[in-house]
């Protein structure tokens, strides 16, 4: 297993704040799949994120957030 971290930023369709984020995860060595990093992104950050940012008037969807990952990499730290 390698664990990597990425740099994103994830926009909700409603919420009008920016996550501007690093996550770390680990996987088998390998190719980055950055669709199935943005799932786990949405799934294991934003979606709690945006849980926080608003108020309980607003339900938080995964579909409602647009995640933008910038670089991964190995990480060792």
């Amino acid at each position: 297993m390698t664990t990597y971290i990425a740099h994103f930023t994830a926009k909700h369709n409603v919420i009008p704040t920016e996550q501007n984020s690093i996550f770390i995860w680990r996987q088998e060595s390998g190719e980055v799949d950055i669709k199935l990093l943005e799932d786990k992104i949405k799934r294991e950050s934003s979606i709690h994120f945006y849980g926080l940012a608003t108020d309980d008037q607003v339900e938080v969807k995964q579909d409602d957030i647009n995640i933008n990952v910038f670089k991964t990499m190995p990480f060792s730290g």
